[in-house]
């Protein structure tokens, strides 16, 4: 997925007509391996050479293609660095990202659009979350010490791993010492600022990483919402292997009448960590560029402001929403934050609390556009791309 673009415009590039799209598909995985080689590739040009051939002969009715194949690969080899410089001209084929997406970047992020798409083009890191009812940071990286793994604190409780490691290798994870979470992600429970006794509504919950996280920092009265079952599911299991709880509701966000009884009580904080087009975690998953569309944006937009102003509503006097999204677009953060603000007159954005404007504000430029909060932007390598806005209802 992450060499996507370029593999097809080798498809293209290097077959004189369409070939069936089996085939086609073959030689897309074959062409995205051979585009790394180098030290760090996974396998050697033969190996792949070889194996998309054996694959494409495993199916009786492509078996005219074995030989096709065998020289379209071949040709490339003989041609690599040639045929990429000429790849490097065509902008979807260059960034492995949809032309659309690439001109989305590019306007919201011109002093940084080309270091943004590559850093999407990276791995992300493995960082865990420590459980702050269980250990402190210190204490675990202790722990790992003693296994002999490496890693180091990027975060009041996140830990990166030097290497990433099966999860059933993580110490602790099964006994819910630690979650696996983004170090970026672990913020929303961090700028939330939830206290103990304070009745707290984490809306769009699934799978319950954030969940997991406010209950971790603070003895809550927290409900969960999630509007799809099977997803909800996942947050009970999360909990579970976390020793906590909370009231798993399933719901949806932007019609609070159909879970939220007139009288219930308002929350003192809500966490609105709202669906988006998830542009800020392409490293992790890099197959959302390719399946989303231009026009999914502005109808996420909607989405999100029909989310909010429901949810507003249920914020007491003086309490907080904290609006989350995985998100690198302005659409979906700072122009959502301005439109929100405009619409409410009993809002007051915040800025990040004191304590975590060091970290959120740092701004190295040459990553990617990392999380931002209240009047705080920036980015680090550690954080995967999110926006934060902190609003208190007057």
């Amino acid at each position: 997925m992450r060499r996507l673009g370029t593999a097809e415009w080798l498809v293209a590039r290097l077959t004189h007509k369409a070939p069936p799209p089996h085939v086609a598909h073959v030689l897309a995985c074959a062409f995205a391996l051979l585009a790394d080689d180098g030290p760090t590739a996974a396998y050697t040009p033969f190996t792949v050479v070889d194996q998309a051939v054996e694959a494409i002969g495993a199916r009786r009715e492509f078996g005219f293609a074995k030989g096709m194949t065998n020289a379209v690969l071949r040709s490339f080899l003989r041609e690599r660095d040639a045929l990429l410089a000429e790849a490097a001209g065509d902008p979807t084929a260059q960034w492995n990202y949809p032309r659309w997406w690439i001109d989305a970047v590019r306007r919201a992020w011109p002093d940084a659009w080309q270091a943004v798409l590559a850093a999407g083009n990276t791995q992300g890191p493995l960082t865990l979350r420590v459980n702050a009812r269980r250990a402190s940071v210190d204490e675990y990286l202790q722990t790992l010490a003693e296994h002999q793994i490496g890693a180091a604190q990027v975060g009041v409780h996140a830990v990166r791993l030097d290497t990433p490691v099966p999860v059933d290798k993580i110490p602790g994870f099964h006994e819910g010492i630690v979650s696996v979470q983004d170090a970026g992600a672990q913020l929303a429970a961090q700028l939330l600022d939830a206290h103990d006794g304070m009745r707290v509504l984490d809306a769009c919950a699934a799978p319950g990483g954030k969940t997991g996280h406010l209950l971790e920092l603070a003895e809550l009265d927290l409900i969960a919402l999630e509007s799809d079952a099977s997803r909800a599911a996942r947050i009970g299991e999360n909990l579970a292997r976390l020793n906590l709880t909370a009231k798993v509701v399933i719901g949806d966000a932007g019609n609070p009448s159909a879970w939220h009884a007139a009288s219930d009580s308002l929350f003192d904080r809500i966490l609105a960590d709202v669906p988006c087009s998830a542009s800020g975690i392409v490293r992790r998953h890099p197959d959302i560029r390719w399946l989303r569309r231009a026009s999914d944006i502005p109808a996420l937009v909607e989405q999100q402001r029909r989310i909010l102003s429901a949810l507003w509503p249920l914020v007491k006097t003086g309490g907080e929403l904290l609006y989350v999204t995985c998100s690198i677009l302005p659409d979906e953060g700072e122009l959502q934050a301005v439109w929100f603000g405009d619409n409410h007159q009993d809002a007051v954005r915040l800025d990040a609390p004191g304590q975590l404007l060091p970290a959120i504000a740092r701004a190295p430029a040459d990553t990617s556009a990392g999380s931002r909060a209240g009047q705080g932007t920036g980015s680090n390598p550690d954080h995967d791309g999110f926006f934060y806005a902190r609003f208190q209802k007057r």
